[in-house]
């Protein structure tokens, strides 16, 4: 359980979320950022994030793996990656995939977005795509996971609402959720690879559709946002997640950012 909540904390990291004006398109920016997870004093996880925000298009690649304690009782990694490019209507994926191992088991999975729906492939494929599994409907008009947090703030600018508030229509290739954004003010806050003033957001987690029925999560998980603190990056043109937490499961997780590089 404790990795599950985990991954799902660090999969809605693997990006730098903006919750600000729109980043300056005549300057694009390159990202390289690494984070560690902890639950209580006990290292647990790794995030290392490269990304490129051009003028027209973006690229992110993340990679994820159990590390310190965790990696004492599973061999668990993901490496996702995204392609899209910025419109009048705010940022659109044209492709998603993510590549999960664990132990001797490997996953891909890939997500092409043509015609404003999520169509999905996996190798080897699902037994179940869930109970009820994602309809069209429910596939229509979504963004990824990277991109929703890759790029926050220009989608809530998109639908004319304000900085971190609103909701994420979210589909990772099986599961479809919505991520429900709520501001929490301000905070000064200080991490190894950043310190100073930072936004505070809560994302709250709601599924939809694609889940099992084992893998539906309990009102434990979902009752504690994910809280970001974010951080202004590249003179203010950018903007990115310096700490995580989530209340739930034992002890929280807690994301921190532990490297950056900025081109």
């Amino acid at each position: 359980m404790m990795l599950r909540m985990l991954s799902c904390g660090l999969i809605w990291l693997v990006a730098a979320a903006s919750p600000a004006p729109a980043l300056n398109r005549e300057t694009p920016l390159s990202i390289t950022a690494d984070y560690s997870a902890s639950v209580l004093v006990f290292r647990v996880g790794r995030v290392t994030l490269e990304a490129d925000l051009g003028r027209a298009d973006y690229a992110a690649q993340a990679h994820v793996e159990a590390a310190g304690l965790a990696a004492l009782f599973t061999d668990f990694e993901i490496d996702s990656d995204v392609a899209g490019r910025f419109t009048d209507a705010g940022p659109q994926p044209s492709r998603y995939g993510h590549v999960e191992r664990t132990g001797d088991k490997t996953r891909i999975i890939d997500v092409a977005f043509d015609g404003g729906v999520a169509r999905s492939t996996a190798s080897p494929d699902f037994s179940s795509w869930g109970e009820p599994p994602a309809s069209e409907a429910d596939r229509t008009g979504v963004v990824d996971p990277m991109t929703a947090t890759l790029l926050l703030s220009e989608m809530v600018a998109a639908s004319g609402g304000a900085p971190c508030e609103g909701a994420l229509p979210v589909f990772d290739g099986k599961q479809r959720y919505d991520l429900l954004l709520a501001a929490r003010g301000t905070e000064t806050i200080r991490t190894r690879g950043w310190r100073g003033e930072a936004l505070v957001c809560d994302a709250y987690y709601a599924p939809v559709s694609g889940y099992d029925p084992e893998d539906w999560p309990e009102p434990g998980e979902t009752r504690h946002p994910l809280r970001m603190w974010i951080a202004p990056i590249a003179g203010g043109t950018a903007f990115l997640p310096v700490r995580l937490h989530t209340r739930a499961g034992f002890g929280g997780v807690t994301v921190e950012l532990r490297a950056l590089t900025l081109n």
